[in-house]
């Protein structure tokens, strides 16, 4: 295993060099660190998540996920995260990859299985071993994204190969739900997905237990299971991850921004921006685009 983890870093450092963050592969993005990142907002979407070096915490809610090297992380729903690099140094980088997971792929591959049945929803981020049966194609995706010929015929097959490894491994009973059309999981994805489209109008309960096909008690039960947060929770920050991507291109705007992801009252937006970020949103922007500039981000 040793020896297969340094052989994906140093490929992974090499294409880092070449393109940055975005490699040629679509849904492939890289992440390279020398030093502990401090709290970041985000949101996850269905992928996995290996670390090769160094190690990060995500926090779902209230609950907490830490991984590192030989580690991977697994989404399989849209959810708002905070995370933070806490491994990493000049000399041992945070090195990682994350991969989008299409979950039409996910139904393809599942066709001609023996149907299974409708686990509990649980959490919609596990964390798991980085098996060899993942390590080998996710060594050869590295290694195609370093020839632009290759990736239009090999990327999709190898991306396949990861999919169905993950569905054979220790999670494929949570990732298999993504790809069943009226799995629990899915249902609430549909309503997360509406959420995610709509998170400045009114949040209604009953609307969203109707696109899942649940009564309201269940909904809102399955729906915490998942996220660890309740619908309200879960768009307010969605709300409030889209106002600080938009104060940083709308300097001065704050009122304005608030209105615009669904506030009616500017003291109630900037209270709940402080609360979630710790900074008000003036503040907040500033700070964010001061360090931007030191990082050339």
């Amino acid at each position: 295993m040793t020896n297969r983890l340094s052989g994906l870093r140093a490929k992974l450092v090499s294409l880092w060099e070449a393109h940055g963050r975005e490699p040629p592969v679509p849904g492939l993005r890289l992440s390279y660190a020398e030093r502990p990142s401090g709290l970041f907002h985000g949101v996850y979407r269905p992928s996995l998540c290996a670390v090769l070096q160094g190690a990060k915490i995500s926090r779902l809610g209230d609950r907490v996920f830490r991984y590192d090297a030989g580690k991977c992380l697994i989404a399989s729903l849209d959810v708002p995260i905070r995370a933070e690099i806490v491994g990493a140094a000049p000399e041992t980088p945070y090195l990682a990859l994350a991969l989008e997971i299409d979950p039409a792929v996910v139904a393809e591959l599942m066709l001609g299985q023996r149907p299974t049945g409708d686990p509990p929803i649980g959490a919609a981020i596990e964390v798991h071993d980085l098996g060899e049966a993942l390590i080998d194609p996710l060594d050869r995706l590295l290694s195609v994204a370093a020839r632009p010929q290759d990736i239009p015929v090999l990327a999709p097959m190898i991306r396949r190969e990861i999919v169905w490894q993950l569905l054979n491994g220790p999670q494929g009973a949570r990732l298999r739900q993504i790809g069943m059309a009226d799995s629990r999981l899915a249902r609430i994805g549909r309503a997360i997905g509406w959420i995610r489209e709509n998170y400045a109008e009114t949040l209604r309960v009953g609307h969203l237990a109707a696109l899942a096909g649940m009564s309201p008690a269940t909904f809102h039960r399955h729906f915490k299971e998942a996220t660890a947060m309740t619908p309200v929770q879960f768009q307010k920050s969605l709300r409030l991850q889209e106002a600080r991507r938009l104060l940083l291109t709308r300097s001065g705007d704050v009122a304005g921004i608030g209105y615009r992801i669904g506030y009616d009252s500017p003291s109630q937006f900037s209270r709940e921006y402080r609360r979630h970020f710790g900074e008000p949103p003036g503040r907040d922007a500033v700070e964010l685009r001061r360090s931007l500039a030191e990082t050339g981000g």
